[in-house]
């Protein structure tokens, strides 16, 4: 993990670059489940978790399928076969309904680390033969595996199941980073060019919902320079926030009277005070540290409490973006990370933290098209809300300040917290 003023690194675009990340994220994929029992990896079905071996499959399918199996010149898009007869029908995402794939007859877990081993060896084969340019493919399947990294360490956190020895021996602080008074920057607002240049992608790797730049007007505002602490969102709680409806949005409403929730999930009052679990660990409540997995409808009902509000998206990349104070984050709890800034205003962990909720839907920016995997963005704008930051859990290579991530307000498994503006009656004061 590095701490301090941070960078997220440029774009592996070299062959021998791009081979030791795939090795890298290819070894991180598979510490993340080792540690399990048998009996552990036996995932029972839920919404937001895939099984074991279905998801680590998917991760091996999906690299060779873009970066060995396909056949470019061919108008059809047809694919040279797979490592594993029939692996289309068992691990494409877009294909496979969620509910049917614990009833796949998939490969013992044996046969899934052999899959990984035989899927990688082909596509460093074919990265050795690639050329300056054509080498978008294996990006996007690195950055895919850094993705699903993270996925299957929200799984374990979901379920209860013990965090890996890495993430385990770095302790809570180690992860989340260091407690950072709060308070609000102000920002003069003006004509913002939100998104990302065409000219980036030489340097790096751009996914099509950050295409392409284009200005926006952005009002004067003022950001809170940390997060929500754990401290802060009891208070909320303790005051019955989850009871008051003047809290709550109409859609906040109608989830918090379904869900039945009386506080954060993985929370739970003991007599000495509230406790938090931590994987399979129940722990005191850290009062200083971010709150975390809260959705979207909690947090925009802690700011009503508070008398605030989330930022848009284009305030939090105004505020990452612009400026010359630097930032500083957490990043990558167990490999090589950044080691510079040029992030804009001087704020707690504005990257690699907790990813943070905005105000803002997950919307195609103008002139959007999709890319080849058109599956990435396109099938969830409108109803997913966009996050910004990245979390302790991203891989440090995934992180910048433009990076779009995008999940249903309802959610809460992810390692997502927020920071808050004030009103703009509030700034228009000052």
């Amino acid at each position: 993990m590095d701490r301090g003023e941070v960078i997220p690194a440029p774009a592996p675009r070299s062959a021998a670059a791009l081979a030791a990340a795939l090795v890298d994220a290819r070894e991180y994929t598979k510490s993340l489940y080792t540690h399990l029992t048998p009996a552990q990896r036996r995932f029972p079905m839920g919404p937001t978790v895939n099984p074991a071996d279905w998801e680590l499959g998917h991760i091996g399918w999906f690299q060779e399928f873009w970066c060995r199996r396909q056949q470019p010149d061919d108008p059809a898009g047809a694919r040279t076969p797979s490592r594993h007869a029939g692996a289309d029908a068992l691990w494409n995402s877009s294909t496979v309904p969620h509910a049917t794939r614990w009833s796949l007859p998939l490969p013992d877990w044996h046969g899934i680390n052999a899959y990984l081993d035989a899927t990688l060896a082909d596509t460093l084969a074919a990265l050795a033969n690639s050329r300056d340019g054509e080498r978008y493919f294996f990006e996007l399947a690195l950055y895919h595996e850094d993705m699903h990294g993270e996925a299957l360490l929200m799984t374990l956190q979901t379920l209860a199941l013990p965090a890996p020895p890495a993430i385990d021996r770095a302790g809570v602080e180690g992860l989340y980073g260091a407690p950072a008074a709060a308070a609000d920057q102000s920002f003069a607002g003006g004509v913002f060019t939100l998104g990302t240049a065409p000219g980036a992608s030489a340097s790096r790797f751009v996914f099509d919902n950050e295409k392409w730049a284009h200005p926006v007007a952005v009002a004067p505002f003022a950001m809170a320079t940390a997060c929500v602490t754990s401290a802060e969102f009891a208070a909320f709680t303790d005051a019955g926030g989850y009871r008051t409806r003047r809290f709550w949005s109409d859609a906040g409403w109608a989830w918090l009277q379904h869900a039945g929730a009386e506080h954060p999930a993985h929370w739970n009052r003991s007599p000495s005070g509230w406790t938090r679990r931590h994987f399979e660990r129940w722990l005191p409540l850290e009062p200083a540290l971010p709150v975390m997995h809260v959705n979207a409808h909690e947090a925009e009902a802690y700011c009503r409490f508070a008398g605030r509000r989330l930022p848009t998206e284009a305030e939090w990349e105004f505020a990452a973006t612009q400026g010359a104070a630097g930032v500083d984050a957490v990043l990558d709890h167990v490999g090589p990370g950044p080691t510079a800034s040029h992030c804009g205003m001087r704020m707690a962990h504005l990257l690699g933290n907790v990813w943070e909720w905005t105000a803002s839907a997950f919307t195609p920016y103008p002139g959007f098209a999709a890319d080849p995997y058109a599956d990435y963005s396109a099938p969830w704008f409108g109803d997913h809300r966009v996050l910004r930051g990245g979390s302790f859990a991203t891989r440090s290579r995934l992180v910048h300040p433009r990076f779009r991530n995008f999940y249903k307000p309802e959610r809460a498994d992810p390692f997502v917290g927020f920071r808050t503006c004030a009103l703009q009656q509030d700034v228009t004061k000052t």
